[in-house]
């Protein structure tokens, strides 16, 4: 396939640019001038050319579409601490929303357990198209899920977790476990008459204790960001940040660290205390200070199709137009370890194109065509 002409905003050029894309098995074979290919012409002539868009941050497949409570699958209130849960087992391709996601041109999410849990399992990014998630999975797993603030207590105060304290201590008490564990398997050297009693809870957290993938942790108030960070510096693991809602009040705190940002989701009511001072202002405040920061709509709680439109939003309280496209393209991609893949439009990488009629984050734009893989999402 070849698609000519189109206005390229290829989130990794702050300016747009005309040229060709030709995609081949796939795959974007070579972006220039004059392509050729024996295959399907797709004239994009007026229109504008964009790389998929990616949320670092949803529910998507877990929380059903029109079942309510009762046909959740993204929250385990059995026990607070549930790091063997794997998102994979959840995930439903069937969903509605899944294919509406595809249809609006977000074309990579990471998706998983929801916040009530300290630690809830591992989560798993996926294209929106398919009717089986294995087929479906770009990596997994990509992030141990954690939650720190409200919801932990609110789901578990009759159950020993009151205060913030307890939260992250459950957290902590798992880290020390698991790193236990890991260091008397590493010193049976292989032997199994010397290997501690299998613990599925231990095991699970290897992989986070190794690097291998993040803690990802849900936080939104100022104090329960820097608890996070304090986590992973108290056990030297990864850590990506989830919500950030007052990460504007910490900015040049947080401008010291690395770790990546999902900011939101903001389009909703300030329903909880430490929602308060949510604002349009933090992506735009984050990514000014230099934060690596990715704009979420944590769908369902905003609907998976107006990701595009959240990171207008943020436009228009005075976010940098081209820092709010990496904001939903190149950032969540690099947030959840998929950049070689996805996330921006280059050479080697999938063929997930969006193509439009204007500007994705202004509401009256229309989108003209979808390609995952290559392949027109009908």
């Amino acid at each position: 396939m070849l698609i000519k002409n189109g206005l390229i905003f290829d989130a990794v050029n702050r300016e747009p640019y005309q040229a060709d894309i030709l995609v081949e098995d796939g795959k974007i074979k070579a972006i220039g001038q004059n392509l050729a290919a024996e295959g399907e012409v797709v004239d994009a002539s007026g229109l504008r050319v964009y790389p998929g868009f990616i949320d670092a941050h949803c529910h998507l497949g877990l929380d059903g579409w029109g079942i309510g409570f009762e046909g959740s699958d993204y929250n385990e209130m059995g026990d607070i601490c549930t790091p063997q849960m794997r998102a994979i087992d959840s995930f439903n391709p069937m969903d509605p929303t899944v294919h509406m996601a595809a249809k609006a041109g977000v074309t990579t999410v990471a998706t998983g357990q929801g916040s009530s849990n300290a630690l809830g399992g591992t989560w798993i990014a996926v294209k929106t198209t398919g009717i089986c998630v294995d087929d479906m999975i770009i990596k997994d797993p990509i992030a141990m899920k954690g939650a720190l603030g409200e919801n932990p207590k609110r789901c578990y105060r009759d159950k020993g977790n009151f205060a913030r304290m307890s939260t992250a201590s459950v957290i902590r008490n798992m880290l020390f476990k698991a790193k236990e564990y890991l260091a008397k398997k590493e010193a049976a050297g292989g032997d199994v008459t010397k290997m501690p009693g299998f613990d599925f809870k231990c095991e699970a957290m290897i992989p986070v204790l190794k690097k291998e993938i993040p803690l990802k942790i849900h936080a939104h108030q100022a104090n329960d960001i820097l608890t996070a960070i304090r986590l992973a510096k108290e056990f030297d693991v990864k850590l990506t940040l989830e919500h950030v809602t007052e990460g504007h009040l910490i900015a040049d705190k947080l401008a010291e660290t690395d770790y990546p940002m999902a900011v939101g989701p903001t389009l909703t009511h300030a329903s909880k205390f430490e929602l308060q001072n949510k604002s349009w202002t933090t992506p735009g405040i984050l990514a000014s200070k230099g934060c690596q920061v990715s704009i979420i709509t944590d769908s369902p709680v905003i609907p998976q199709e107006y990701l595009p439109l959240c990171a207008g939003l943020a436009v228009k309280a005075g976010m940098d137009p081209f820092d709010a496209l990496k904001a939903i393209t190149i950032n969540p991609a690099k947030h959840i370890g998929v950049e070689d893949r996805v996330g921006s439009l280059e050479e080697g990488k999938d063929a997930d194109i969006v193509l439009c009629d204007g500007d994705p984050m202004v509401s009256d734009t229309h989108i003209k065509a979808v390609y995952i893989d290559g392949q027109l999402i009908d």
